[in-house]
């Protein structure tokens, strides 16, 4: 990709599972920003997402094993080895591309460590985020600003961060909680977060895989909180035995 600074390699990561209406507009539009390589990660579909994917230009890899966590890995495993920088964002259409450089530049400019997309700061198409979603970005900023003094608002997909930190991180969760896990260690890690508003849209076809109702909103804030408990302990055990092992 073209920044102020020159040409960096950036590759884009898309967790997919059966997009097959939207990821072939998905991947285009990353190309069109310059994205140097576009990463599908089919994560099981049963459609023909990986046909549209591989179509419009992208790299398609499999991750048959569900979840969102292993999808984002596989992924991350897949970059070229040339690649400075990765971006992650979803498959069905709701992110908008052309807010690509914008969350990857100020990394590339060395202003920030971790470049979060905010949909709730953003403009919103009516009806693009489920209740669950702004409920679980709202209850997972507030414990993570409690805990490390690191203000999120938002559990956005669209993310960016260097190759070589983000593997570092020693990411383990393998479903949904990937995000919330990459959010806390970023912060326990003292990087420079910077979150910046993008633009959300309604998904451009298929079927949401989370519906959206009041009691899903009060479930995903249970488990949000349960698995940023688990995390926060982990998190915290890991400190203290790299304390005693330096002493």
């Amino acid at each position: 990709m073209q920044f102020p600074s020159g040409p960096r390699f950036v590759s884009i990561v898309i967790p997919c599972l059966d997009e097959q209406d939207a990821i072939g507009a998905v991947v285009r539009d990353v190309l069109a920003q310059g994205g140097d390589q576009v990463i599908v990660v089919d994560n099981g579909s049963t459609d023909g997402t990986r046909d549209a994917a591989m179509a419009a230009g992208a790299t398609v890899v499999a991750q048959p094993q569900r979840g969102y966590g292993r999808a984002c890995a596989k992924g991350l495993a897949a970059v070229a080895p040339e690649a400075e920088f990765v971006c992650f964002l979803d498959g069905d259409g709701s992110d908008v591309p052309s807010y690509l450089a914008a969350v990857v530049g100020p990394i590339v400019a060395g202003e920030a460590d971790f470049v979060m997309g905010s949909r709730l700061r953003g403009s919103r198409e009516p009806g693009s985020m489920t209740p669950q979603q702004i409920v679980a970005g709202w209850v997972a900023g507030h414990l993570i600003r409690a805990v490390y003094r690191v203000h999120y608002t938002d559990m956005s997909p669209f993310r960016a961060a260097r190759v070589d930190r983000l593997r570092a991180l020693g990411m383990t969760e393998q479903t949904y909680g990937w995000n919330l896990e990459m959010q806390m260690k970023v912060a326990a890690g003292g990087w420079r977060v910077l979150e910046i508003p993008v633009d959300h849209r309604c998904r451009r076809g298929g079927v949401s895989k989370v519906s959206g109702d009041l009691a899903a909103g009060m479930k995903a804030a249970w488990i949000i909180t349960t698995t940023f408990v688990r995390l926060a302990t982990s998190l915290r055990a890991e400190a203290a035995s790299s304390r005693t092992a330096g002493r």
